[in-house]
């Protein structure tokens, strides 16, 4: 606030320069006149200077300038600041022909005092993100910290779309891996890494009391994946889906603290910022409007009101993801309009216009596996949208994408109902963890192309290729849920009416397309 008040005062400054010039140049005149518009100028600008400050400064906090845009990349950030710089000056006009229309600005200067403070405005953000991005490059030392290989990671929902990916990467990196999965859509992802010296792999439910107690003897670091993912699968279930992706989430926050977990990485979602036609970023509002949504903003309330000195929690506000994984899903919006396009050659968009951001399954998991490596200061309670500025797309352009791709793909365009919409800033986890995405859509649709072309996928409409067909064919979310009474009573009377159940059949094996029955070897 304080770079942009002596950008204004200097942007008047140089606006009522150039006035006088103009009328020196322009009419003319002696010294004794000269003197004399000098004298008027500089006397004017001093009776303006409280009002000119003042005005200016809360406008930019009101539109955003300070709050909502901070964590912007200066293409996003550029429209606000002309559009904050232009309502100020109006407004300046206004409150000073009501105050003082004697004492006003010459016109000349109130035509250049907009155009000369949104080129300060911004070109002291973009040289501020110019010298932080120097900076950063030039000291790479400090991006990651030494690691304790012998501490094993725990990935809870290892086995999943994501999880799976972000496992091999950790394997890769030499880290030892403890998976804690429930495999309600069997070991398909994660078959091929039984029997992996630094894997330990725990058949259990996040849910089960005993299995996250299990799972978390001797860890230093946890990342969460577990959940009920997506909007459908979740309002098809709101029960199962509260007791997994909310309540489970705070009794392993608790087991985490009273085992001395150092740092918590939280799988959330950028579904929690709902509708917005601005770009939001980590300080926007969040107005969820599903209740996946809702189970997410919550469980990040839980985790970051816990950080304390020895705790560490990071929520990673994942984009709308797409992509070939080890278990293809194709109930996420690219992956299952490049299936159509190859096997039906039409796909159809509903409200085009809508914006989201989008990144590729396995850049998540590298984000994952570079904030896990973050020095801790740089992450420790933070919030971080995960993504590429790059991938905002409306959903039209992916069509046009998909296209490209599929020449002869009918594209239908459909308005209904739903209108998420919300473009994304992605500067802070490249700030922080010097994060960006490598894949492109375009990489994502060819992959999959390829995938269908070479048999490795034949019926993109099977059950285990979509969170909400499978659980509803097969019922996995009930099966095997061993749940504490007790610890799970006292979460549902702490969530009020949400009615949480506390005893279900026990020592029932879920039902899976694959074979799942994998002993433990933690």
């Amino acid at each position: 606030m304080l770079a942009d008040a002596v950008i204004v005062q200097l942007a008047a400054i140089l606006s009522l320069c150039a006035t006088f010039l103009y009328y020196i140049y322009g009419h003319g005149g002696d010294l004794l006149s000269k003197q004399f518009i000098l004298q008027e100028l500089q006397a004017r600008y001093l009776q303006q200077l409280p009002t000119l400050a003042t005005v200016f400064l809360l406008v930019f906090a009101a539109t955003g300038v300070y709050t909502r845009t901070r964590g912007y990349s200066v293409r996003y950030k550029w429209p606000v600041l002309f559009r904050a710089c232009g309502l100020a000056s109006l407004l300046y006009l206004s409150v000073s022909l009501l105050i003082d229309r004697e004492g006003l600005l010459p016109r000349s200067t109130l035509i250049l005092l907009p155009l000369l403070t949104s080129a300060g405005v911004v070109g002291a953000r973009w040289l501020n993100f110019w010298l932080e991005t120097t900076r950063a490059a030039a000291e790479p030392a400090l991006r990651t910290e030494p690691q304790d290989a012998s501490a094993p990671v725990l990935v809870v929902g290892g086995a999943g779309y994501i999880g799976s990916i972000v496992v091999r990467k950790l394997l890769d990196r030499g880290r030892r891996v403890r998976l804690l999965d429930k495999l309600t859509y069997g070991d398909s992802a994660i078959s091929d890494l039984f029997g992996h010296p630094n894997l330990d792999f725990i058949v259990g439910d996040c849910r089960n009391i005993q299995d996250v107690v299990r799972a978390m003897s001797g860890v230093r670091d946890v990342i969460h994946l577990a959940a009920i993912v997506g909007d459908p699968a979740c309002a098809a279930d709101d029960k199962n889906a509260l007791e997994i992706n909310y309540a489970a989430t705070r009794m392993m926050l608790e087991i985490a603290k009273g085992n001395g977990i150092e740092r918590f990485l939280f799988a959330s979602s950028c579904s929690v910022y709902g509708a917005s036609d601005s770009v939001m970023d980590e300080q926007s509002n969040t107005v969820p409007i599903s209740l996946y949504a809702e189970t997410k903003l919550n469980s990040e309330r839980v985790l970051l009101e816990a950080k304390s000195d020895t705790f560490h929690p990071v929520v990673l506000r994942f984009a709308t993801v797409f992509g070939l994984a080890p278990r293809p899903r194709f109930d996420l919006v690219v992956n299952l309009l490049t299936a159509k396009a190859f096997q039906e050659g039409i796909i159809t968009i509903f409200n085009g216009d809508q914006w989201r951001p989008f990144i590729h399954v396995d850049d998540i998991a590298e984000a994952v596996c570079q904030t896990l490596a973050c020095p801790i200061e740089r992450v420790s309670g933070e919030i971080l949208n995960v993504g590429d500025d790059r991938l905002n797309y409306t959903l039209s352009q992916i069509a046009s994408l998909i296209h490209a791709e599929f020449p002869g793909t009918r594209i239908e365009h459909v308005e209904n109902s739903d209108r998420r919409n919300y473009r994304v800033s992605f500067q802070k986890i490249h700030d922080r963890v010097g994060f960006s995405c490598s894949r492109t859509i375009e990489d994502g649709i060819r992959e999959l192309r390829l995938a269908f072309e070479q048999g490795h996928i034949s019926d993109y409409k099977a059950p285990l290729y979509s969170n909400l067909t499978y659980l509803k064919t097969y019922g996995g979310v009930h099966a095997n849920n061993q749940l504490d009474g007790e610890v799970m009573a006292a979460f549902s009377r702490s969530l009020g009416n949400l009615e949480l159940a506390t005893s279900q059949d026990a020592g029932v094996s879920p039902v899976l397309p694959q074979s799942s029955m994998v002993p433990s070897k933690a």
